[in-house]
């Protein structure tokens, strides 16, 4: 699992950045991770939404659909992730 440590951070560090009252896209994190060439960063997609199942699991973020926050196992289609506020964490 050491592989996905480089997209757990990244997650954890832009959702830090907006703190929780606001949200992130998953395409920013893998953005962020494959700056070039331009939509390289789509391979990686995927692997940014698994690591935001795993850590909303553990309680670091939360997942948003429409708004509010989902159990990972809901988190089809359009997403977004937060940093978990310190009173839910």
């Amino acid at each position: 699992m050491s592989d996905t440590k480089p997209i757990d951070d990244a997650i954890l560090r832009l959702t830090a950045a907006c703190g929780p009252a606001r949200s992130i896209d998953p395409a920013e994190v893998a953005k962020h991770l494959v700056p070039e060439p331009p939509e390289a960063w789509r391979r990686q997609l995927s692997a940014v939404r698994r690591a935001a199942c795993r850590l909303s699991d553990a309680g670091a973020i939360d997942i948003l659909r429409k708004g509010k926050p989902v159990p990972s196992a809901e988190a089809r289609g359009v997403i977004r992730l937060r940093a978990r506020a310190a009173e839910e964490a």
